[in-house]
């Protein structure tokens, strides 16, 4: 099973290039269980509306859209924790967008055992925020390095400075979102630079990395920009498209 980054974008109708391989593996998990259709945990954490109201209906319809399966959708207010029970009797695990740190903080009860379920086949999608988190080293917000910008101040979370936090551990490269479509390449690139993460890939939307243990592959609309560290200088180059 597989570790699936989504950098953010999405339609009602769904998109079977970014979550068809995810809605495969956790229908392949079912079936091991005797079950027929796949129940996907549904985590997303609210602050001040965002993820909006339409965008927590149509989600979970978007994945019912590419193919069968239940979503099973805990909805949490900022400054509140996901229960272990959440990660009960699932077949995959979705952890969507909205506000990266109120994510991240909302985990913190069940990391341990989402890495131990992923570790034994639990497919991972992580949407957004939820691919921002995945990561060992995890990006979690912030627009200024020293005070000196790097990216968009929209895109700071509601962080000024670039922020780094111990995330799921699901992946072992840093992971920026809306890459293309919100400028936040420069953000890790900038991170990279000042040597608080090793490098790292920044997705654009409507566009998935999928990390499993026999390399990776790219789907979708969009690129997957690979930040290295390298003795020269850090390179950007773009992973696949």
């Amino acid at each position: 099973m597989s570790v699936h980054l989504v950098g953010g974008g999405f339609t009602p109708t769904g998109d079977p290039e970014v979550t068809g391989v995810f809605l495969a593996e956790a229908a392949a998990r079912a079936a091991g269980s005797g079950r027929i259709v796949p129940r996907i945990g549904v985590l997303l954490v609210v602050a001040d509306d965002v993820p909006s109201e339409g965008f927590r209906a149509e989600y979970p319809a978007s994945l019912r859209a590419v193919a069968a399966c239940e979503p099973v959708v805990t909805v949490l207010v900022a400054g509140e924790r996901f229960a272990p029970a959440v990660l009960t009797d699932i077949d995959g695990l979705v952890i969507g967008g909205g506000l990266t740190p109120a994510y991240l903080a909302a985990v913190d009860d069940i990391v341990e055992e989402i890495r131990l379920l992923v570790a034994d086949g639990l497919p991972y999608l992580g949407f957004s925020a939820g691919a921002m988190i995945a990561a060992d080293r995890a990006v979690i917000g912030g627009w200024r390095i020293n005070g000196v910008p790097v990216c968009p101040e929209a895109t700071a979370e509601g962080l000024d400075e670039v922020t780094i936090a111990e995330g799921l551990g699901l992946v072992d490269l840093a992971v920026d979102v809306h890459a293309a479509q919100w400028g936040t390449l420069g953000r890790l690139v900038a991170a990279t630079e000042a040597g608080m993460v090793d490098g790292g890939v920044a997705i654009d939307e409507g566009t998935v990395l999928i990390v499993a243990d026999e390399g990776f592959a790219v789907h979708g609309a969009g690129s997957v920009w690979q930040v290295l560290d390298e003795p020269a200088g850090v390179i950007v180059g773009i992973l696949g498209a």
